[in-house]
């Protein structure tokens, strides 16, 4: 689907156009082969560099060809149960500026609707808050993680195995998102060298910004990556303690049962034994068995066994 849009500073609303005029953003999500072809043919772009917006495996990048501008970077997206990371491409020409993506880009409804004030002209500054909307998403996804992984920090004696789950999972998620937060930092760096776009003193503080912002989504994806490391090491040595004790109570049990198993085995057999013609010999016999089980019981609660 390509839609098309612009906003020049003398107008007062966006319009959504029906063919490509000069200084508009070109908008194109989810794109078909055939709409990826008729792009390429309009803005005499390499096909292959489109295909690159929609390949899942693709990372950060910045390239120059034919003095437009490519940017790669992925945004995070809610795949049913699951957060995947999707590629976005930005496009900066001299009279033009495309973004492409897979999915609908995040708080696009915002540009859309206006509440963020832009203008299709300049192309440079619509990029980066594009981009800062990204920032913003990435934000987002990881309070919510945060939220849960302090969650589980504080019920960890009562973790369960489900939970343990979740927590590898969001370490899958957070390690993705590492993987594109800081080559994403690295393109950024990029562009503050002003060789690949002109930068005016407000885009380049606007760069800066979002260079800070990442570095700081980069340190709380670490920092939280140790927390769920940390969790699943207190949670592996409890359960490897209340293991322990287990084992400990039924060696225990095992051997205070020994005695009265002992000394019924002994009396079972059919040979001639002390106390056999007693008529106390039952209640000699079961009150001995409970002071030996009695004695072995303190002797083992003494020493700490229980």
């Amino acid at each position: 689907m390509i839609r098309i849009y612009k906003k020049l500073i003398k107008d007062d609303s966006l319009k959504i156009l029906a063919d490509f005029e000069p200084n508009s953003w070109v908008h194109i999500v989810g794109p078909s082969e055939g709409e990826l072809e008729v792009v390429s043919e309009k803005f005499s772009i390499d096909i292959g560099l489109l295909r690159d917006a929609v390949d899942f495996y693709e990372l950060p990048r910045i390239e120059v060809e034919n003095s437009n501008t490519f940017i790669y970077t992925q945004f995070p997206y809610n795949e049913g149960n699951n957060v995947v990371t999707v590629p976005v491409l930005f496009v900066i020409g001299k009279n033009f500026f495309i973004t492409v993506s897979d999915k609908e880009f995040p708080g696009i409804k915002r540009f859309t609707d206006e509440k963020v004030d832009f203008y299709t002209t300049q192309k440079t500054k619509l990029f980066l808050l594009l981009f800062s909307q990204i920032n913003a998403t990435y934000n987002a996804f990881l309070l919510r993680i945060i939220r849960q992984i302090k969650s589980s920090r504080i019920k960890l004696e009562k973790i369960t195995n489900r939970d343990v789950l979740q927590l590898v999972a969001f370490e899958e998620i957070l390690n993705n998102f590492l993987s594109i937060l800081v080559p994403t930092n690295s393109v950024l760096k990029s562009l503050l060298t002003g060789r690949f776009l002109r930068l005016f003193e407000e885009d380049e503080d606007l760069i800066e910004d979002l260079f800070l912002d990442i570095g700081q989504l980069i340190e709380q994806c670490r920092s939280n990556l140790k927390n769920i490391v940390n969790i699943r090491d207190a949670y592996s040595t409890i359960m490897t303690n209340n293991l322990n004790s287990v084992i400990k109570l039924l060696t225990s049990l095992t051997v205070i049962l020994m005695v009265p198993n002992i000394i019924s085995g002994l009396y079972g057999m059919n040979v001639t034994l002390p106390f056999a013609q007693s008529p106390i010999a039952f209640i000699t016999l079961t009150l001995s068995i409970v002071i030996l089980s009695a004695i072995v019981f303190i002797l083992f609660l003494a020493n700490r066994f229980f």
